[in-house]
Order: C-alpha cells, then structure tokens, then sequence
C-alpha cells in the first residue's frame, strides 16, 4: 500500500493517469480525467473584499479523477494484497462487495458532509465566521488556529480548510501587522485537532472498529481532546505573534 501511494504521489505519475505528459496529451488523455462545471452554480458566486483581494468568480466545478485518485491507489494495492494471500479474483469480489454493503449508510453520510462543505462555501458562511474571528483583533493569533480546527470540523479535510480559510488568513494577517506565513501553519496545524471529531473521521473509525452506529459516543469522548488540542495549538501561534522575536518567523518576499 506504501508503494502505491507514493507512487500516486509523484506529480509525474499524477499527471500522466490524468492525460498529459510534461504538458502533452498521453495515451490515456480523454479517459481519466473529466471537468464538468456545475449549471447556474458555477462563477455564479462572486467573492470580494476582504475576503479576497479583488471581486473573483467562484469556480464550480465537478472533477473526476478515476485513476489519479488516490482511493484508486489502495483499491490496487488491496487487489495485489489479496492475490499475493492466495485469494482467488472472486472471493476478492465477494469482500468487497460485503465491504460497500457494510459501509453504504456511512459512505453516504460522508457524501453528505462534503456536500455541507461545499454549501458552506457557496453560501459565504465560511467567508462571515472567518471575518468573525478576525474581529477579535490581538486575540485573532490564538483565533486563527481555531479557525483552521472549525474548517476540518466543517469539510473533513485539512486541504479544504485550506481553499476556504488560507486566503482569508492570509488577508487578515495583513490587514492587522500579522506575518501571514504565521497565521497559514495555524490554520493547517489547528485543522489537524479538528480531524479527530470530523463526520468521516468518526464514521471511518466506527467501520473499522466495528461500532457502527456510536459515531455520536465517539464524537461526544473525542470532542473535549480537540478542543483542548487545538487551544493549546492557538497558545502557540499567539506566543509566536505576540512574545517571539519577529525575526524568528520568515519574511514574505
């Protein structure tokens, strides 16, 4: 499985299952990789300051990825896994048929988290708690953290807390003397502590525990260690801003 993500993980590979080498067709362009843009949706919502620096059109639109996926990647690896077993192609069959079956209500449940991200974002809620916390002004080093933890919380993944929350960070950042690389690792290093209570987090871990059903018990243990977690990480970030020699910290160029 190791070899297979990483292998996935090279742009090099990554660009040629999705169609192109060094900037050229491949012989699967075409086969791997579709962009649909959402109708009425996409460029439709128009961004503006402070969130961004100057009016951008929203884009939506849906990508696939079948093969550069990395979900692909361990589907591949599971497959090799069970042939080198001795597991004959059927009997592979049956598992992971018996595997979607067990899963379907908490793959849905999943889906359906995404999709709040995405109306999250669309809507302009992430760009109005965002400029809510920035009204905390000396305090917003210690905010900036929870801000990334409440992204992860919201999406179930550290790099969307990025797309939604890194411009308005970084905006931020300037607007009140701030270095934004500081508030950028906050927002990441915060949105880690909100991986542990995240909808997919919880229902992965209750699959594969075998407690489907008691994601809200895990949720409700969990919650309070996050919490804590990603204050402590604020701790930091506003120890760093506010204490630490400025240089320290890295310049923007």
């Amino acid at each position: 499985m190791s070899l297979f993500v990483f292998a996935w993980g090279i742009p090099q590979v990554k660009q040629f299952l999705n169609g192109s080498t060094k900037g050229h067709p491949s012989l699967l362009a075409g086969w791997t990789k579709f962009e649909v843009p959402i109708p009425f949706l996409h460029e439709s919502v128009v961004r503006v300051p402070p969130v961004v620096s100057k009016p951008t059109p929203e884009p939506a639109v849906f990508k696939i990825e079948w093969l550069a996926a990395t979900g692909t990647s361990l589907l591949l690896a599971g497959i090799m896994s069970g042939l080198l077993r001795g597991f004959s192609p059927l009997r592979l069959l049956q598992i992971y048929g018996g595997t979607v079956s067990r899963s379907c209500v908490s793959l849905m449940t999943i889906a359906a988290m995404r999709v709040l991200g995405y109306i999250t974002k669309s809507a302009g809620l992430d760009a109005t708690m965002g400029l809510a916390f920035a009204s905390t002004g000396l305090a917003f080093p210690f905010f900036s953290a929870l801000l990334g933890w409440l992204g992860v919380a919201l999406t179930g993944s550290d790099t969307a807390s990025n797309v939604m929350f890194g411009g308005l960070q970084r905006l931020i950042a300037q607007q009140i003397g701030l270095n934004p690389i500081l508030t950028a690792a906050a927002n990441t290093t915060g949105g880690v502590m909100g991986k542990m209570i995240d909808a997919q987090s919880l229902v992965v871990a209750s699959i594969a525990t075998g407690q489907t059903g008691e994601e809200g018990k895990i949720l409700r243990y969990v919650f309070w260690h996050s919490i804590i977690l990603a204050a402590l990480v604020g701790c930091v970030i506003f120890a760093f801003a506010r204490f630490l020699p400025v240089h320290w910290m890295p310049q923007t160029p």
